[in-house]
Formats: structure tokens, C-alpha cells, sequence
């Protein structure tokens, strides 16, 4: 069956999203543009993810549970998983590794925490915005071992991304999957990067604001509409 999906998509807790990006305003949204699997990835925290997992159960739609992670070289990696325990247990590790540096809500907006009714539980001070302490293998060891894929995020972008970062994709690392961002020509992308034509591309919206999140666009096709025929058709562990 063919699932239209959206897997990179921010929620107020990320610095620099709107405050309208509630859970249900996120799950609402999705489903009234047709979504069918959208993924929470707010920077360097999950602590909304479980509240837009419960949203998106009642609504009927998936909702992968993730990580927007900005690693110690400053290169952004999706990391998705396949429930929030196992985030968590990412989620524990991450928040040991960020610098204790305390939010600026003047300078990048408040960091919303919320319930799946669209309550307000508090606000995370520690700033979201900046890199984590832990390299890139080790994020990509760490997730694959809670049995989580890593998408590196909007390849084709000239900041916060592997490929400007670093200059090339390390095919030690194992990726299947790149993420480039919607806007991205990906035909002319893949002939200024020609290496990169062995690797599959997903696009995603990086929402920030709920006009942001994806139209039904972006499509694959799955056995069933579920998070683990998602991680099967994306590679599993070795994604």
C-alpha cells in the first residue's frame, strides 16, 4: 500500500518552532493534508514525542518517535525509533552529553513540554539548539543498537548537514538513507554529487511551522501502515 509520510517534523519544545506546533495541532494538520506516517524529531530532546504518539494513536495516524540530533561535528542526524522506550533510552543518554547551557527564551523562544491534550507540563531549560558532546559513530552505534535508524538529515543544504560538514557521506557509518529537503532537485543535486547516486533519498519538510508539514508527496509503498513495515522497507538496523 502506498503511505504518504512526512519524518522530519518539529514540535514547540524545538527552539525556533512555533507555539501553535502543539501534538494535536501536529497530528491534526497531518491527517487533514493526508498524511499517513509522520515522524517527531525536535532537536536533541523527546520529551513531547510520547504526547504526539498518543495524538497520532487517537487520530489514526503513525507517528515514528525521534531525535533531531546535532552531534559533536555539528551535523544534524534523524534518529527514529521504533517506540518511545527505546528514545528514552536514547533520549537519557543525549541529555548526559549536552552542555548545561540554560535556554534564552528572548533569543530562541521558549521550549515547550506537553501533554497529548495539548497541556502545558513545563518548559525544558537546558538550550536544544546547540551540539551534543557524542561524535557521529557514536550516535549511529548508540541508536542501531536500541534497534533505531539514522537518516542524516538535508544532505543538500550548506549548514548542519554531513555532507557540507564533513564532505562526504563515510560509507563507514553503513547510511542507506539521506535526507534531502523538499525544495531539493534531486536529479541535479545527484550530478554535482554523482557518489552519492548508490544511496536512496527520502524528503522531508523540517517543519518548523504547521503550514510547513508536507503535503501527501512524499510516498511508500509498505505491506501495512505501521512503524515497523516503515523500518523494514528503510533498512532496519542497518539504516
Amino acid at each position: 500500500m502506498k503511505c504518504f509520510i512526512d519524518l522530519h517534523i518539529h514540535s514547540c519544545l524545538s527552539p525556533c518552532a512555533g507555539e501553535d506546533m502543539t501534538p494535536n495541532n501536529i497530528v491534526n494538520m497531518s491527517v487533514l493534508k493526508g498524511l499517513d506516517i509522520i515522524g517527531i524529531t525536535d532537536h536533541n530532546s523527546a520529551k513531547n514525542a510520547f504526547a504526539v504518539v498518543e495524538a497520532g494513536r487517537r487520530a489514526g495516524l503513525v507517528v515514528v518517535p525521534g531525535m533531531e540530533l546535532c552531534t559533536m561535528e555539528e551535523v544534524h542526524l534523524l534518529c527514529l525509533f521504533r517506540n518511545t522506550d527505546d528514545l528514552m533510552a536514547f533520549q537519557n543518554i543525549v541529555y548526559e552529553n549536552l552542555p548545561r547551557i540554560q535556554n534564552r527564551e528572548d533569543i530562541f523562544g521558549s521550549q515547550v513540554i506537553m501533554n497529548s491534550l495539548d497541556e502545558v507540563t513545563g518548559f525544558e531549560n537546558i538550550l536544544l539548539a546547540g551540539a551534543c558532546s557524542l561524535d557521529i559513530g557514536s550516535v549511529v552505534s548508540l541508536v542501531r543498537k536500541l534497534g533505531g535508524i539514522v537518516i542524516p538529515s538535508h544532505v543538500d543544504r550548506n549548514s548542519f548537514s554531513l555532507l557540507n560538514t564533513l564532505g562526504a557521506v563515510p560509507e563507514e557509518y553503513g547510511f542507506i538513507y539521506l535526507e534531502c529537503t523538499f525544495g531539493c532537485n534531486l536529479e541535479s543535486f545527484l550530478e554535482k554529487h554523482p557518489e552519492l547516486e548508490k544511496y536512496k533519498f527520502v524528503k522531508s519538510s523540517d517543519a518548523h511551522f504547521l503550514g510547513h508539514i508536507l503535503e501527501p508527496v512524499v510516498s511508500v509503498e509498505l505491506p501495512e501502515k505501521s512503524i515497523d513495515a516503515l523500518f523494514y522497507v528503510l533498512g532496519g538496523k542497518g539504516g
